[in-house]
């Protein structure tokens, strides 16, 4: 079975850095798509970065363009975040997910290409709190 624990949620202040895991077992990271979502209370999950191995590619929503960073580790079998220059609408919980492809979805506008996950049935882990106060 798919599972996710992910780690490493901590309060930090806006403009700071903080790396959150994401330990996936069921399935190898070096073969799917995975990802990065978040959600905050009253609002949709939304997938803020994903990293593809069909191709290697990488891509993030708009708002975490340019300061977020997703990694994998196949030999460990673990998805990363590093965040940085963080602001407080970053706060949410953070979930890791699989996609059933090996590329990312994403979509361009005016030239710059967002992660935009498409609708399918993901398991989720418990998350991790990332808070960002001034």
């Amino acid at each position: 079975d798919v599972e996710f624990v992910e780690s490493g949620g901590d309060l930090v202040q806006v403009g700071g850095s903080l790396r959150i895991s994401c330990q996936a077992s069921g399935f190898s990271v070096g073969d799917y798509a995975v990802a990065w979502f978040r959600q905050v209370p009253g609002k949709e999950r939304e997938g803020v970065a994903c990293f593809g191995p069909g191709d290697g590619q990488s891509f993030y929503s708009k708002s975490a363009q340019d300061r977020f960073t997703i990694s994998i580790d196949k030999a460990t079998n673990v998805v990363n975040l590093q965040m940085n220059n963080l602001k407080s609408e970053d706060t949410a919980v953070y979930y890791c997910g699989k996609s059933r492809a090996r590329a990312c979805a994403f979509i361009g506008v005016n030239g710059h290409f967002y992660y935009s996950p498409k609708t399918e049935q993901r398991t989720w882990g418990q998350g991790t709190q990332v808070t960002v106060s001034s």
